[in-house]
């Protein structure tokens, strides 16, 4: 009996369809003849309730004397009640209507019964594992092992997840070896940097005029140096920072946000322009998440805007969106596909800029459980932040 279990478990899906419609045909045939057989008994009994009537013939001997209890020659149909005629013709009616009624019934029991016993568990494993997969989480296994199209389609997946595991722990151990290193180059980069300035200052005050003017370019490029590994130290505590919520009101935040920008864009000769729609109300929000990644987004619209910048703030699924829009040139094909990336940036003099900026937002974002999106409108480009509130 195991044997036939574990054997019908590996059939294929195909042949266990045909298998349960077989079944059921079958079993609403027998049913059928079933009810058409006592449905028939019954209408039979009926009249035979009935005595017989007409005239009676009986057998006699030599004396004259009847023989038995005699026989009807020529009987009458006897006249049955109102409601017997109706039982019997409900009777003779019932087995037609019960056999498609019975053959709806099998095929609905045979494709629910198909699917608890051959689609429910793989489907319900196959579904779970989505879900932990959509979350990040790959500690588990799928517990389905027939050997059916859907076995085979849940060893796959099961294959897949295995894969995905070891893929992200190697990613993870690059990820922090990359960090380590990035920390270990920035640290030992300090200590020669240190001596260049050192070397450098002397040859400052050398009476050499060429020498000071070789000084003069080398501290420039010594300074570079140091804001590259102020960076790269600095991006990697941003890229460990999480989010610290708390209540804040918005309408007093958003407008140190734009009391801020509004600085930065008199100093740089550009006109701020504020768009919120936002009423007076409180989200669990990082501000400083928020504060840098304005600044950050202001800074480089600074750069490219001809004369005017639009500060944007909604809300949105439960969020704050801001969005930065200036009336420059607008994002290119390469930046809108690598604008986000770590040290991309358009322009040939990096002395200041290590495209560092929308990289740096985006962190901030996605710690933040939101998005940063970039693109161009009918004037210029575009980037919006989306920050998701927190329920404390």
């Amino acid at each position: 009996m195991g044997q036939i279990n574990h054997h019908r478990y590996d059939l294929s899906i195909r042949k266990s369809l045909i298998l349960y419609v077989i079944t059921f045909v079958v079993l609403a045939l027998l049913l059928s003849v079933a009810t058409f057989s006592i449905c028939n008994a019954a209408a039979e009994s009926i009249k035979l309730s009935y005595p017989p009537s007409g005239e009676k013939y009986y057998l006699t001997n030599e004396q004259g004397e009847q023989l038995g209890e005699g026989t009807y020659i020529g009987t009458e149909i006897t006249t049955l009640s109102e409601q017997d005629q109706s039982t019997i013709a409900i009777l003779e009616i019932f087995p037609i209507i019960a056999a498609p009624v019975y053959s709806a019934f099998c095929i609905i029991a045979a494709a629910l019964l198909f699917y608890k016993n051959k689609l429910k568990k793989p489907l319900s494993e196959l579904q779970a594992a989505s879900e932990k997969i959509a979350n990040s989480d790959l500690d588990f296994s799928i517990d389905y092992n027939s050997k059916n199209e859907l076995g085979q389609l849940c060893k796959s997946f099961e294959i897949m997840r295995t894969t995905l595991a070891d893929n992200f722990s190697k990613m993870w151990r690059q990820v922090e070896e990359r960090k380590a290193l990035n920390a270990a180059f920035a640290h030992d980069l300090r200590t020669p940097l240190t001596v260049l300035k050192g070397y450098n200052e002397i040859l400052q005050a050398s009476d050499n005029p060429q020498t000071r003017e070789t000084a003069a370019t080398m501290r420039k490029h010594i300074s570079r140096m140091e804001d590259y590994v102020d960076s790269m130290s600095n991006l990697q505590r941003i890229e460990d920072a999480q989010p610290e919520y708390e209540f804040i009101d918005l309408q007093p935040f958003i407008s140190s946000l734009y009391d801020s920008a509004k600085i930065v864009c008199e100093k740089n000769n550009r006109e701020l322009i504020l768009q919120c729609d936002i009423p007076i109300l409180q989200l669990s929000l990082d501000s400083s998440f928020i504060s840098q990644v304005c600044n950050n987004l202001i800074s480089n619209a600074v750069r490219y805007a001809q004369s005017a910048i639009t500060l944007s703030f909604s809300l949105r699924d439960n969020g704050l969106l801001l969005s930065v829009s200036d009336d420059g040139k607008g994002f290119d094909k390469d930046s809108l596909q690598k604008a986000t990336n770590p040290y991309f940036t358009v322009e040939n003099n990096r002395s200041e800029h290590f495209g560092l900026g929308l990289y740096i937002c985006k962190l901030f974002c996605e710690h933040h459980n939101g998005y940063l999106q970039i693109g161009n409108t009918s004037y210029g480009a575009n980037v919006s932040a989306y920050f998701k509130s927190s329920t404390l």
